[in-house]
């Protein structure tokens, strides 16, 4: 079927009608470089469509130990905005923007929470300093609401067009939290006081211990490259002996071997593999915070409700 062909001022009208709208598309991509995987998922819920995120700490990757790259310094260098978690965790990233010449604010997404104190004598943390907070603010979802509400202001004021957007996609997000935070205190409930206990490999869960009730043995400290003294190592060993030794959990961003020789000598079971520091990649059990939250609390009470 032959269509007919449009006059030629309106086959113009709809060429510019095209260029306007890609223009008002390329003008609404904000630019975005976050420090890490779990951060990164959390940006990209609340820009959507108008912004392309980067995380500079990928799936899987430990951001403890992680060292930018030139090619990190030229993407923060060209962003809209940067996004950091604060609380010592990622103090590298507002130092490599501002050297790459980024003129832009750098947000802090944890500004608001109620911090957590590193209180273990031997913890060592990300800036080297003793009595610092601890940085892992996301294993709560009640911070992660305040994160959500922290990205959109920021997405708001560089992109004041989106700002009906990013707080619709906010609210949106938030609604998937409240479900989320329901279901673990809901599935939490059912553990008796005594099941309440687990190890993993390091002190990465006490904001999720402080919200639902449940008590991390750790053998290292806050910061998971640090190296547990063997009388820390020791202490706990003999402290699973004593008692009815709870499951221990690998975590995806940890060195195994540890956590294998507790599991072995205090006679513990292994529990599987928990995501503290680290989304997985696309194709694994974790790939957004969401799936990474839903999936720890399926392996802890795999583990948990069997004993």
């Amino acid at each position: 079927m032959n269509f007919p062909v449009p006059p030629r001022p309106l086959r113009m009208l709809l060429v510019l009608f095209g260029l306007l709208l890609a223009c008002a598309r390329a003008a609404a991509d904000i630019e975005v470089v976050a420090s890490f995987s779990i951060l990164g998922d959390l940006v990209r819920e609340v820009g959507g469509e108008r912004a392309t995120v980067h995380a500079l700490v990928g799936p899987d990757q430990d951001a403890h130990v992680y060292e930018p790259r030139p090619s990190d310094a030229r993407r923060a260098g060209t962003a809209r905005l940067v996004v950091t978690n604060g609380l010592g965790f990622d103090d590298w990233l507002p130092r490599l923007a501002r050297s790459s010449g980024y003129k832009g604010a750098v947000v802090v997404a944890s500004d608001g929470i109620r911090p957590l104190p590193m209180n273990r004598p031997d913890d060592h943390d990300h800036g080297g300093s003793a009595g610092r907070a601890d940085p892992h603010a996301w294993q709560d979802i009640g911070n992660v609401r305040i994160y959500i509400g922290n990205i959109a202001a920021a997405l708001a004021a560089v992109d004041p067009d989106g700002t009906d957007a990013y707080r619709a996609n906010a609210a949106r997000y938030l609604a998937a939290l409240d479900a989320l935070d329901a279901d673990i205190r809901k599935a939490i409930a059912r553990l008796p006081e005594e099941r309440r206990k687990v190890v993993s490999s390091h002190d990465a869960f006490g904001y999720f211990a402080r919200a639902y009730g449940l008590r991390f043995l750790a053998p290292a400290g806050v910061a998971g490259h640090s190296e547990p003294g063997a009388r820390s190592v020791a202490r706990l060993i003999a402290q699973l002996r004593r008692e009815k030794a709870p499951p221990v959990f690998l975590e995806n961003v940890s060195d195994p071997r540890l956590i294998e020789r507790i599991r072995s000598e205090s006679g513990a079971v292994m529990g599987g593999t928990l995501y503290s520091d680290a989304l997985s990649s696309a194709d694994g059990p974790a790939p957004t915070y969401l799936a990474m939250m839903r999936h720890n609390l399926a392996t802890l009470m795999a583990a948990l409700e069997v004993r």
